[in-house]
């Protein structure tokens, strides 16, 4: 098991300036269409993914409650977002995904992952099918848009372009900005400006209009509430913020705040609790490995993730509530009864809608059930831990036919 960074800060939240100063390239990061309005509204800024991002506002708690009990405004356009186009370009992502992207109807989305050969995970992502007359470009009837991780995008499109077919087009959307509206009162703030958009149920998506921009829309988000991800033409990204701040209900919210509610919801985070020695099956994300393909393989790693689904994996993705108040944060080490270490925490913070902290972590597959009694040491110090059910806070999607 690849071992996890060293934790960072003594802070209780889970993204302390020196965790999320991630490593940058030798050139300078690059700008969010959004920058100027992130700084002007006090957003504290820092380097992550390559970009200048804002962790906070008005502080990480504060952000954190008001999305669970409002509406929260996450800019993600660090994301990366691009359309697939040409003739069979479904076919062609299934050699990489193990999700069943044949299938997927117009307006419909799916949470996949790309794999390598030995089944690890190199990215996990949303795939969408897209209608026709799509706002993005020159539509065609096979088109699908998917978005990607913002740290490894550039990684993916290469990795792409490597295994489908020449005929496929990829196009990557960099004029194009992404935001997340999350928490229950998303949808009373987003309809004021689009109506409409009260209509899709979780995992579903459609072109939209705002004063003549227009705007793809999807009832999805990473935080565990209801909300929506809007992406737009960044030049009219300040306009439509501005109007969805004028909403009673809406608050921007930073990485911070993001991360600790996406660690409440039990959803992992690429290049922490997933990387390219995880396998899909060691992250308990057997859910991503649709039917059809698994009965048909063909997808990258499949004989491995397979006979691993079949076999049991050694290790696997867990929830731990810790004891006291004290958090443990990535890099902690899990322990055996012997004092040897077994398995690595992967996530870790203060949960404010918990009130305890919290964390993910890989251990054995028999340590791995809830109420299990786990050890976890971190800089010399033991933590006693238990094994905890995820999410650690229900899921407020608004599905079909709820």
């Amino acid at each position: 098991m690849k071992p996890g960074r060293p934790a960072a800060g003594s802070s209780h939240w889970l993204f302390t300036e020196d965790r999320l100063r991630e490593e940058v390239t030798e050139s300078q990061p690059a700008l969010l269409p959004l920058d100027a309005w992130h700084r002007a509204r006090g957003g504290r800024m820092v380097p992550f993914a390559g970009y200048e991002m804002p962790v906070q506002y008005e502080g990480i708690m504060a952000e954190h409650l008001w999305t669970r009990e409002s509406a929260g405004l996450f800019d993600v356009s660090h994301m990366g977002q691009l359309v697939f186009s040409g003739d069979g370009a479904d076919a062609e992502l299934e050699k990489l995904l193990p999700g069943d992207v044949r299938a997927l109807k117009a307006g419909r989305m799916r949470y996949s992952l790309l794999l390598n050969e030995a089944g690890g995970i190199l990215d996990d992502l949303m795939i969408t099918r897209l209608p026709e007359g799509h706002p993005f470009g020159e539509a065609g009837a096979d088109d699908l848009y998917m978005v990607v991780n913002g740290a490894v995008k550039f990684d993916d499109i290469g990795t792409l372009r490597e295994h489908v077919a020449d005929r496929i087009t990829i196009n990557h959307m960099e004029d194009r900005a992404l935001l997340a509206l999350q928490g229950p009162k998303a949808v009373d703030a987003l309809a004021r400006l689009v109506p409409g958009v009260a209509d899709l149920v979780f995992m579903r998506a459609g072109a939209f209009d705002w004063q003549g921009v227009p705007l793809w829309i999807s009832r999805s988000g990473y935080t565990g509430e209801d909300g929506f991800e809007i992406s737009l033409p960044g030049d009219a990204a300040t306009v439509f913020t501005d109007a969805l701040l004028e909403q009673p209900e809406v608050k921007p919210i930073g990485l911070g705040a993001r991360d600790s509610l996406r660690l409440e919801a039990g959803l992992p985070l690429y290049g922490h609790d997933l990387d390219p020695e995880i396998t899909p099956v060691t992250a308990d994300l057997g859910f991503a490995l649709s039917k059809r393909r698994r009965e048909e393989r063909g997808f990258a790693g499949a004989d491995h993730i397979l006979a691993e689904r079949e076999n049991g994996a050694v290790a696997r993705r867990v929830g731990l509530i810790i004891d006291g108040r004290q958090p443990v944060r990535e890099g902690a080490d899990v322990l055996d009864g012997e004092g040897s270490m077994v398995g690595r925490v992967t996530s870790g913070g203060v949960a404010p809608s918990v009130g305890k902290p919290i964390a993910m972590a890989y251990v054995p597959v028999a340590m791995a059930a809830p109420g299990t009694a786990i050890t976890v040491s971190q800089r010399g110090k033991v933590h006693h831990a238990t094994v905890a059910a995820m999410p650690f806070v229900p899921h407020r999607y608004v599905r079909a036919g709820a």
